[in-house]
């Protein structure tokens, strides 16, 4: 059975004595979990403080995304190696907010995806569908393409040293969630696109669902045999609410 995984996305959000409360709550709240893998991604000016706090405990923490080049003239990013100088384990690839906000393409996601990988991060590779893909039928063919570019770039052995995420963008942060049934038939295809190339590795990588998970339906989602964990949005901000979740996914962690 894979690991389950609980990611939290602090997005935007965070303040110096805020985020102490926080990070420091969510540290003593995970402490005596067992098998199940927790991390906070939190914005570039908060990595020292997470560092500082999170140290020595069960909690990894990483970042939000990161800048596809190494070094050079790019004002305003932030390269690989430099969250792997404050300790980071993972870094958000892809989320939809990058995409539809930034304009990340599927290019950029694959070569965000190689940076992260050759620096020595886990990147989270984030993929999913609009209302209107959903609703013109079209979601399995737009994760399809999103995994593939990565596939493509990066070779699918690379999948090994990642997660995805499904994160259908109908359901972050408008408080609809896809049903267990829905993100599981979307979970599954995605390890069905993987183990066409590679069936042992498919059930190897870990998928996390992301799209408002909250504590009263994590334990349903978790429980879905293609669900490996959450990426958590807002719930990730109220340290209860987000250890509930990491506590439903040690449940069900291998």
């Amino acid at each position: 059975m894979r690991t389950k995984l609980v990611a939290g996305n602090w997005k935007m959000h965070g303040s110096l004595p805020d985020n102490a409360t926080l990070l420091g709550a969510v540290r003593d709240g995970v402490a005596d979990l067992h098998t199940s893998l927790v991390a906070v991604c939190v914005p570039f000016p908060y990595l020292f403080q997470a560092q500082q706090a999170l140290t020595g405990s069960r909690v990894a923490w990483g970042g939000q995304t990161v800048s596809q080049h190494a070094k050079g003239a790019f004002t305003g990013e932030v390269s690989a190696a430099m969250l792997r100088e404050f300790g980071c384990t993972y870094v958000i690839v892809g989320h939809s907010e990058r995409r539809t906000l930034f304009g990340e393409d599927d290019a950029a996601v694959a070569a965000k995806f190689a940076a992260a990988l050759q620096a020595g991060l886990t990147p989270i590779l984030c993929v999913g569908e609009t209302q209107e893909q959903r609703d013109a039928g079209v979601t399995q063919t737009t994760v399809e393409s999103q995994l593939s570019a990565v596939i493509e770039h990066c070779g699918v052995s690379a999948l090994g040293r990642a997660a995805l995420a499904y994160e259908p963008l109908w359901a972050i942060g408008t408080g609809r969630t896809a049903t267990p049934g829905q993100a599981q038939e979307v979970h599954a295809f995605l390890r069905g696109c993987i183990g066409v190339k590679d069936a042992a590795l498919a059930q190897q990588v870990s998928i996390l669902y992301g799209g408002s998970v909250k504590a009263s339906n994590a334990a349903d989602l978790f429980a879905m045999p293609d669900i490996d964990g959450g990426l958590v949005g807002g719930a990730a901000l109220l340290s209860e609410e987000f250890t509930a979740i990491c506590r439903s996914a040690d449940r069900y962690a291998g």
